[in-house]
């Protein structure tokens, strides 16, 4: 379930060369289909997740004879490539699942359902979406995606060390000077054990695990425009700093250049503390691990979501409107409830986590999962939803790698990183 952003850089600016006349996004009309329809939907799921995503679809199909739904297998890192191909054979299928990330080079697609009207009907409830996922749906003004996955990061955190060096368990007040204790209190060399983790990668794992720092202290990644970097702001080079006391002056860190080990490592008791996703609790058979919301900045919690979208192609006949519905009813309240039983998936709609009898039936499924769940609460912002943010991403990257390395100062790091990102951002218009 991790998030990977740069699995679809390969293919990022293929949608539109392919679509010259990109842009032509439909409205969603509300006209219905003349006679019965059948779509094609496009879903990355396997195993658990196909499971009931199939019985959604057959229990969809026998209620609803004249709006059948004929799902297809595509693995999601290939989704936006295969959409390419199929685009320039004018072959679109009427509904997709695609990356959050892949919404600017999507927007391009001729035939693409602007959904911004057809979110303001009572029926979908727009506003019960985690801001965040809303937030995440929208490009230049106009919600192009239909929340279908998300996930978040909060701490997960080995009890039994804990108890070996007689410190409290992380709380809902928690500060990161509370969390940096923590760290320097349960590192033991002689034991090769570390208080705490990040992921040294430069991917966009790095990046999105400094993000929540950089909000909750009051900064921003990109300028309310978009036009320039802001993550070099005090507040960014403060929330960097935070994490280059326990790395460079407390060692306290271990700095996951594989960003793969970590969970082997956090099953054997060799790291203390996590910053991580749901995706992560059933790598833990050994562990006797909790779960809590992220530490906060003057009591400022936000965490950072990854969500992932479905998108609707406009095939005429009033397909369009039917796949609306269908997607309308797949993420309403009822089926988003079943699919996190059955699968583990977090809930995202506010009436959904704030239902206490429901998160605590969700939280018998995997231990420590409701928190997450609850946690989507936190979920404020998004990432940028611009063709340039992969640019962004990487110069971010590769800054927070070398000041957690202690090759460069925060603020030199930051501020180069951001000229970068500058030229990025100038190029792309």
């Amino acid at each position: 379930m991790r998030r990977r952003l740069l699995a679809v850089l390969a293919v990022f600016g293929l949608l539109a060369a392919a679509c010259t006349s990109g842009g032509d996004e439909s409205s969603a009309t509300g006209e219905s289909p003349s006679g019965p329809v059948t779509l094609t939907m496009w879903h990355g799921y396997s195993d658990v997740e196909a499971d009931w995503f199939n019985a959604a679809i057959d229990q969809w199909n026998s209620e609803n004879p004249d709006i059948q739904i004929d799902p297809l297998f595509v693995n999601n890192d290939k989704a936006l490539q295969k959409l390419t191909v199929a685009l320039q054979g004018d072959e679109a299928p009427d509904i997709t699942y695609q990356y959050g990330s892949s919404l600017p080079s999507v927007a391009t697609a001729p035939g693409l359902v602007d959904l911004t009207d057809w979110t303001q009907q009572p029926d979908v409830n727009w506003e019960d979406f985690v801001p965040g996922a809303r937030e995440a749906a929208t490009f230049d003004g106009k919600v192009l995606g239909i929340p279908a996955l998300i996930d978040n990061l909060a701490i997960v955190y080995n009890k039994t060390l804990f108890d070996e060096v007689g410190i409290e368990y992380p709380n809902a007040d928690w500060t990161w000077d509370d969390l940096r204790a923590a760290a320097k209190a349960l590192t033991d060399p002689s034991k090769k054990q570390f208080g705490f983790s990040y992921p040294m990668d430069a991917s966009e794992d790095s990046v999105w695990h400094y993000d929540p720092l950089l909000w909750q202290n009051g900064g921003s990644i990109l300028t309310e425009d978009n036009t320039q970097a802001a993550f070099n702001s005090p507040e960014g080079v403060e929330a960097l700093q935070v994490l280059t006391g326990m790395a460079v002056e407390d060692r306290s860190v271990f700095l996951d250049q594989q960003n793969s080990v970590y969970t082997g490592l956090f099953n054997s008791g060799k790291i203390g503390m996590l910053v991580t996703g749901p995706w992560d609790l059933a790598s833990f058979p050994d562990v006797d691990y909790g779960v809590e919301t992220l530490p906060g900045f003057d009591g400022n919690h936000q965490t950072i979501a990854g969500p992932d979208m479905w998108t609707v192609f406009d095939n005429g006949g009033g397909r369009a409107q039917a796949a609306l519905d269908f997607v309308a009813w797949l993420t309403a309240a009822e089926q988003m409830k079943t699919d996190a039983l059955a699968t583990g998936h977090l809930p995202f709609r506010l009436s959904v986590i704030e239902d206490t009898a429901f998160v605590d039936e969700f939280g018998q499924t995997i231990p420590g999962v409701d928190v997450f769940a609850e946690n989507l609460a936190n979920v404020e912002q998004a990432r940028p939803v611009l063709a340039a943010y992969p640019q962004v991403s990487e110069a971010m990257g590769l800054a927070i790698v070398a000041a957690l390395l202690g090759d460069k100062d925060p603020q030199t790091a930051l501020d180069e990183a951001a000229a970068q990102a500058n030229d990025a951002l100038a190029l792309a218009g």
